[in-house]
């Protein structure tokens, strides 16, 4: 683990002295890159169960996202090898937008503020916004959030989401912000927290593993429904088309949806919980049309 972060850190400030292959250089495609090279590098997250994290002292990374992305690459660049490297949200955008990485497995949403930095690949999932308490903590809605504690990942857009919400039922809360998504469901579990907002399939994921799973439950109005995706470089259409065309085969012949079952309705490691977060019509109409529309879409449509 601290190898890693260790890693990333260098990887951070080798980026600015890299040579413009390395980057990204706008000449050259990422399929010209994999191609000089033979490898791909994926972006993937330590802790965003069931999306894309790591298990053991190895590191080895698994998850829906991460499975999804692996299929694709395999599809699109057979023989190249696929090596990995943990992001944060924090830094997710500058090493995709830079070519440190060359795809994005984490659980990232696909915005219209993002999309000036990076592309973004057809939707794989559609999360809702909403906030995890403990059992018997009381809270049920954002309403009773007026004077409390709200937990919420540095890089993400719940906060802001919740935020937003609370202004307009004039609820104020205080908020504070965990490096990532196991410090701030850790903030939850101590009682530093009486909250930890957050997309619904990874807060299933911090309980089902947590050290008290029948102690915290999902609770509140979805503060919003988030489109998920697999992120590239941008101005490659090449690569995006490529991503996209096996991305499509894959949901409309049924593979993504059983990709589905065995992350979000099966036991799971490390403890063999099972999340039991049935797909929505939303995303099983995507699957069926798929598109890469971004949030302000699914915010327009909710009007």
């Amino acid at each position: 683990m601290r190898f890693i972060r260790h890693t990333l850190a260098a990887l951070a400030c080798a980026a600015f002295t890299l040579p413009a292959a390395a980057q990204g250089d706008p000449s050259k495609s990422t399929f010209d890159k994999i191609k000089a090279t033979g490898t791909i590098v994926l972006g993937v997250r330590e802790a965003s169960a069931p999306m894309a994290y790591a298990l053991g002292a190895n590191q080895n990374f698994v998850g829906y996202h991460v499975e999804l992305c692996e299929h694709v690459l395999k599809e699109i660049a057979p023989g190249a090898k696929l090596t990995y490297t943990a992001l944060t949200a924090q830094n997710t955008m500058s090493l995709v937008q830079n070519g440190t990485v060359d795809i994005g497995c984490g659980p990232t949403t696909n915005n219209l503020l993002r999309q000036q930095q990076v592309a973004f690949a057809l939707t794989s999932y559609v999360s809702q916004v909403r906030m995890a308490v403990k059992v018997d903590s009381g809270i049920t809605s954002i309403d009773q959030l007026n004077g409390r504690t709200v937990a919420a990942s540095t890089g993400t857009t719940a906060v802001q989401l919740l935020r937003i919400r609370a202004k307009a039922k004039g609820v104020e809360f205080n908020a504070v912000q965990g490096k990532d998504h196991f410090e701030s469901f850790l903030m939850l579990e101590s009682g530093r927290a009486d909250a930890f907002v957050l997309d619904d399939n990874l807060l299933a994921g911090l309980i089902a593993n947590g050290r008290n799973p029948t102690g915290f439950h999902i609770v509140g109005e979805p503060l919003a429904s988030e489109p998920i995706a697999l992120l590239f470089r941008k101005d490659d259409p090449a690569f995006k088309k490529a991503v996209d065309d096996s991305l499509r085969k894959f949901m409309q012949s049924g593979g993504a949806e059983k990709l589905y079952n065995k992350w979000f309705m099966s036991p799971i490691p490390p403890k063999n919980a099972n999340l039991n977060l049935p797909m929505s019509d939303t995303l099983k109409q995507l699957f069926r049309e798929p598109n890469d529309k971004p949030l302000e879409a699914y915010a327009e449509a909710a009007k």
